[in-house]
């Protein structure tokens, strides 16, 4: 790492540590949904981005984990950070059915995101008519005091560290991603499958370790958003809106890259605040159409996402640079 790096990542810890004191609690607030957010859309990007498996069903797995974890703190007194782990366990074996049953039998594409879909949709059914699990009414959280055993914060600064910890191991993982072996079997899977396969690439090893690995963590991101929110129910969870969100992020922000995901949810985040704030009273769910016309102009004007338009930004810099120095020599 230059020395240029690690002044910048100084800093930059710097300032993440300290930004709590700045802020109020409605600010505080948003940074802990783009923090949670895009956590959750790096852990999509896993198998969507790197893998190149378009899923609508991380959804189901972030309520694998919320459920989990809130139903043994509930009945058992279980910690969250244990209940988490069993969550992502839950999850990830859901993972390994779907994608088996998928990718056994050549499913993929379009064909893919419907079947992830499809099992969303049946998960919401049986949680709707299930009361052991809350069933339509869902689950609360009684927070009455700070306890980080139980994950339980009164002060919301509390939560943007957790939050702020869990997108940095996402970002670790998906780091990983890119310079490993594994990270570059998948990103040969997602470019051209036949080719891959002739190149002596398990496809079906891979895309199921993809998923098992997404869904587990997208598990433990599940969880920290029941607790943050103290109430889940099937409504919020098993929704189209929240498989669409986790995707868009990504997205519109670059899929299969390291800070794609976290450039999406940082604008994307805030604009929702902001639209919902002002016309949500009158206009329920209208953040979801400002999403749309985002994603039509990515699709048209920058397929790549907003990482795509900084990298052509820097690589215009440096053909500036000479021709501006053959003018001065000219002159």
């Amino acid at each position: 790492m230059s020395v240029r790096a690690l002044l910048t990542a100084l800093v930059a810890g710097v300032v993440l540590l300290g930004l709590p004191r700045f802020l109020g609690e409605h600010h505080m607030h948003v940074i802990i949904q783009i923090l949670l957010f895009a956590y959750l859309s790096l852990c999509w990007n896993i198998l969507g981005g790197f893998a190149g498996q378009l899923s609508f069903g991380h959804a189901l797995f972030m309520a694998a984990g919320a459920y989990t974890s809130t139903l043994l703190l509930l009945h058992a007194g279980i910690s969250p950070w244990i209940g988490m782990i069993a969550g992502g366990v839950i999850a990830a074996a859901l993972g390994l059915f779907i994608g088996y049953l998928s990718f056994r039998y050549g499913i993929k594409g379009t064909y893919f995101a419907l079947v992830t879909l499809a099992f969303t949709e049946i998960a919401r059914i049986v949680a709707l008519n299930t009361p052991a699990i809350g069933g339509a009414l869902g689950l609360y959280i009684p927070i009455q005091t700070d306890d980080f055993w139980h994950l339980k914060f009164i002060q919301k600064s509390h939560y943007y560290y957790v939050a702020l910890a869990f997108l940095l191991v996402a970002l670790a993982v998906n780091a990983w991603l890119e310079r490993s072996a594994f990270g570059h079997r998948l990103v040969a899977i997602r470019e051209n499958e036949d080719a891959a396969q002739a190149l002596g690439i398990n496809l079906l090893r891979y895309k199921l370790q993809a998923t098992a690995l997404s869904a587990f963590l997208t598990a433990l991101g599940g969880t920290l958003f029941a607790h943050y929110v103290t109430f889940i129910d099937p409504h919020t969870l098993l929704n189209m809106n929240m498989a669409l969100e986790l995707t868009i992020y990504a997205i519109i922000g670059g899929v299969g890259t390291l800070w794609g995901p976290v450039l999406g949810a940082l604008f994307l985040v805030p604009l929702a605040e902001g639209v919902r704030a002002a016309f949500g009273q009158s206009y329920a769910g209208i953040h979801l159409v400002i999403y749309g016309a985002v994603l039509i102009g990515v699709i048209l004007f920058a397929p790549d996402g907003f990482i795509g338009v900084l990298r052509s930004i820097r690589e215009l810099r440096p053909r500036r640079a000479p021709a501006a120095q053959s003018s001065e020599a000219r002159s």
